[in-house]
């Protein structure tokens, strides 16, 4: 199911609608330093009042069953207001890890709860390296008979997963990396939260100690399953970092407009100028090709991947150059830890880093080129 330009724009109100009260620069900040990292009041009214965890959830598992095209709208919204909320871990992620994986009896036995907002997810996919393919996973998991699994090792840079109610382990096993579904209160695991660049996107390290796991799809199939949660996963993240782009871009034009320097607003000079102008374009290509994507992924077009990977490495590009940018353009001011500026700079640098840095999703891309 897809909206229509009409239902597009108003969905894109209604979620910026919501943000601008639950998601302000203050309740950003006060969220930053606590333990949980998110609100659970405003994610219940998430789920309530806008429906947004079961957005793209298939109806048959309780979810309304729309596109990638309505999730980057909605994902552009929260991207601009730095929404500190396990969104991306849960609907990003660990959904489409479930759906990829095709284990329907899985799929019926979580996705209910994620639609509902009852129960959030995380994805476990890198080590301390960092990387997301699956053939450097070191995790690993063994039979335990009657079809359990135990599962050892260490993940890190785990988004949301120190308060994730359902975990989404990709371990080996004889037959390659497989996908494991791991209960919160599971014997044998802890988690410990890591101290990021960006406090607006919690991050966690897991340790599994011999933990009971359920397979998830086929034995050995995660690697197929990574694939292309990945290509999805890099649309909705350029889709999040395209929303903070256009913000930090806004925010530079009202700077630009209301500073006076010399008598006379700073956006008269043509250096300023040239700044906003070059945000402009970058921030244009980034909404351009992060929507694109987003349109050949609900049409299941073949050239999909590539289309992702180019949306990638265009936003990630985009973002950082937007929020150095804006910072510049607000001078001394943007420096300090008082203006949100360095915010967007932070949730950019680590957005460009999250699924393996600027090195390896141009790599990426020439492998869906084929070259």
């Amino acid at each position: 199911m897809t909206a229509d330009e009409t239902g597009l724009s108003e969905l894109r109100s209604s979620v910026r609608e919501f943000l601008e009260a639950k998601s302000s620069e203050e309740a950003v900040r006060k969220l930053m330093g606590s333990e949980q990292r998110f609100d659970p009041a405003v994610w219940a009214q998430a789920a309530d009042q806008l429906r947004l965890p079961g957005l793209v959830i298939p109806e048959e598992y309780g979810g309304d069953g729309f596109g990638l095209v309505e999730l980057g709208v909605v994902l552009e919204e929260m991207g601009r207001a730095l929404l500190c909320a396990p969104f991306f871990a849960t609907v990003v992620l660990a959904t489409q890890a479930l759906l990829a994986s095709g284990d329907r009896e899985a799929c019926a036995r979580h996705l209910p709860g994620i639609a509902a907002g009852g129960t959030t997810a995380a994805l476990a996919v890198s080590e301390d390296s960092g990387s997301w393919d699956p053939a450097l996973i070191s995790a690993r998991a063994v039979p335990d008979g009657d079809g359990a699994w135990k599962l050892s090792g260490r993940k890190s840079f785990v988004i949301d997963g120190t308060t994730a109610d359902l975990l989404l382990v990709v371990a080996r096993t004889v037959a390659g990396p497989s996908l494991f579904a791991v209960d919160r209160e599971a014997p044998g695991l802890a988690a410990v939260p890591m101290e990021t660049l960006d406090a607006t996107r919690a991050m966690a390290r897991l340790t599994f100690d011999a933990v009971p796991a359920t397979l998830v799809g086929a034995d050995g199939a995660a690697g197929r399953t990574m694939a292309k949660v990945l290509d999805i996963a890099s649309v909705g993240l350029a889709a999040e970092q395209s929303g903070g782009a256009r913000r930090c871009l806004e925010a530079s034009a009202e700077h630009a407009r209301t500073r006076h320097q010399f008598g006379r607003p700073i956006g008269s000079f043509q250096a300023v100028k040239h700044k906003c102008a070059d945000m402009l374009v970058q921030v244009e290509l980034a909404e351009a090709a992060s929507r694109e994507a987003a349109r050949l992924a609900d049409e299941g077009s073949a050239e999909f991947p590539v289309a992702a990977a180019v949306a990638h490495a265009c936003c990630s590009r985009a973002y950082m150059f937007a929020a150095m940018e804006n910072i510049q353009v607000h001078g001394g001011i943007g420096f300090t830890w008082e203006h949100p500026a360095h915010l967007y700079f932070r949730r950019a640098k680590s957005s460009q880093l999250l699924f393996g840095g600027p090195a390896v999703y141009h790599e990426r891309l020439l492998d869906r080129l084929g070259i």
